[in-house]
């Protein structure tokens, strides 16, 4: 891998305006690495562990039930070098466990470390997630609990992000069930939302941060696409889903529980309420 910075320091400002709650563009400089490419991502994904490969057909709707998803037909590697045509869309989880991939994700977290950790705390549990879509595929509206920046390698793509906080698209219930491993990543989707939406449009070369549990969903470009998401997780993190988890315990009694603080509060009272909880095996 060249030396050359994989964030500009143009891209290293923008990104200390956003970060950590703001969603929008950033430039890299990973287009054409050679570990990104449509035969190295194939290798790659037979070389994966079994499971952490995810793949399902393009002509999904913006909201759709997990148990509605087809099963796939081909083999991911098969899939990934026929993305022309597959009509599909892989991820490829946790990339990190090769040990290439490892260094290139850790390059690229490293360049952030110096706006991040000041701010949310540590970087923890550093992980790495590829996607190859054919032309027009939909990733569903869903939302994630890990610090993101998406990267686009290949071919165009938008993704319209929506704020994390409103409970409108995101209520308080289903991210405390979430929280506890009882509600899928996936949101059902209301033509009302469009309007809260921000349509960001990605290009070889270009990225978007995407805040902790901001709702999002994408539309592939009419080409190809391979995009690299770089993720992490952050002691502020960590505290807000484990309150949220305190959350639906107390709601479980019968109590109307507020919601935890927007960062930058700390939510440390119910964070460690939930851990002491779960050491003790109860409250899951």
């Amino acid at each position: 891998m060249s030396e050359a910075a994989i964030f500009p320091p143009d891209a290293r400002a923008a990104f200390a305006a956003l970060y950590p709650t703001r969603a929008g563009k950033l430039a890299h400089g990973l287009a054409g690495h050679p570990l990104l490419t449509l035969d190295a991502l194939a290798a790659l994904a037979e070389a994966l562990p079994a499971g952490s490969a995810e793949w399902n057909p393009g002509t999904l709707p913006i909201g759709v039930d997990p148990g509605d998803v087809p099963r796939a037909t081909l083999g991911v590697g098969e899939t990934i070098r026929g993305i022309d045509t597959s009509a599909s869309w892989v991820v490829l989880k946790r990339i990190e466990q090769v040990p290439a991939y490892a260094a290139l994700l850790r390059a690229a977290l490293a360049e952030l470390e110096a706006v991040a950790t000041p701010r949310t705390g540590a970087m923890h549990q550093l992980e790495g997630f590829v996607f190859v879509s054919s032309p027009g595929s939909v990733t569903p509206f869903h939302f994630d609990p890990e610090h993101n920046i998406l990267l686009q390698l290949r071919g165009t793509k938008t993704l319209t992000v929506f704020p994390g906080g409103d409970e409108r698209l995101l209520s308080a219930e289903a991210q405390e069930a979430f929280h506890l491993g009882q509600h899928h990543r996936n949101l059902p989707w209301n033509d009302a939302f469009a309007a809260l939406g921000e349509a960001v449009h990605l290009a070889p070369g270009e990225a978007v941060h995407v805040p902790v549990k901001a709702p999002h969903w994408v539309r592939n470009g009419p080409a190809p696409s391979i995009s690299l998401s770089i993720t992490w997780r952050s002691e502020w993190s960590y505290a807000e889903a484990d309150a949220r988890a305190f959350n639906r315990v107390l709601r479980g009694m019968g109590m109307r529980p507020r919601r935890p603080g927007a960062f930058p509060a700390a939510n440390r009272g119910k964070a460690l309420a939930w851990r002491a909880m779960r050491r003790l095996g109860v409250g899951g």
